[in-house]
């Protein structure tokens, strides 16, 4: 799905200059500078921009999969992560946000807000169910989902490595489980008591409640960053 998505994007950005030029499409952008940029538009073909979709939209759907496995963990980063997302859809759709903020202007961009705005709504209906104690679970078939839509957002918005910076507690559960499983395979040795990391942290003597709040606030912290990356130019 990942490859599938990055294919279509390639399409769009060579045969409808309309929407965005190839380079503001493909090249991958790096937060705080103006103008410095990863050029995936100088590989033949779009191979650059397709396989590095790929890994985004997969690595980001596992991510949050790993995530929830706690009641309520990760839905409200999903959903603040949504909203952060969701933002930086409609600055880089408006030619003058876009300017001004220094970001690819990318023509209807500021529709995704639409699937941003329906996540966080359809997010906190499920949160209030998904709480602590739980009523309702959100499972594998949600968690990849939602990962996938956050992940195929990202690419969209050309802000992959913004979106790293405000997903980071999915990053840091994913990393976590590579390590984990890395370093036992390779020495024998455990880095965490169990992964992935929240698992941990009740290990060590925390509630689970005390782990899914502490856990909110970072996301929270998490992406206020990111957010600030587009004035931080």
């Amino acid at each position: 799905m990942g490859a599938l998505f990055g294919v279509s994007l390639y399409y769009i950005a060579t045969l409808q200059p309309d929407i965005a030029t190839t380079r503001e499409m493909q090249d991958l952008l790096l937060p705080i500078f103006k103008d410095w940029m990863i050029p995936f538009s100088a590989v033949p073909f779009g191979i650059g921009f397709i396989i590095f979709t790929y890994f985004v939209i997969n690595g980001a759907s596992n991510a949050v999969n790993l995530t929830d496995g706690l009641d309520g963990l990760a839905i409200l980063p999903v959903v603040l992560v949504a909203a952060g997302l969701g933002a930086m859809a409609y600055v880089s759709g408006d030619v003058r946000f876009a300017d001004y903020l220094h970001v690819p202007y990318i023509a209807y961009n500021s529709e995704v807000l639409i699937v941003c705005g329906s996540m966080i709504g359809a997010g906190l209906g499920f949160l209030w169910f998904n709480a602590h104690p739980a009523q309702v679970f959100m499972g594998d078939v949600g968690a990849l989902a939602l990962g996938a839509m956050l992940g195929t957002i990202a690419v969209m918005t050309r802000q992959e490595i913004a979106f790293a910076i405000m997903g980071g507690l999915f990053v840091a559960e994913a990393l976590s489980v590579m390590l984990q499983v890395g370093s036992y395979k390779l020495r024998k040795k455990r880095v965490f008591r169990m992964a992935p990391l929240h698992h941990h942290f009740e290990e060590i003597g925390w509630k689970e409640t005390q782990v899914v709040a502490r856990f909110w606030i970072i996301a929270i912290i998490l992406v206020i960053l990111g957010l600030m990356t587009l004035k931080l130019r």
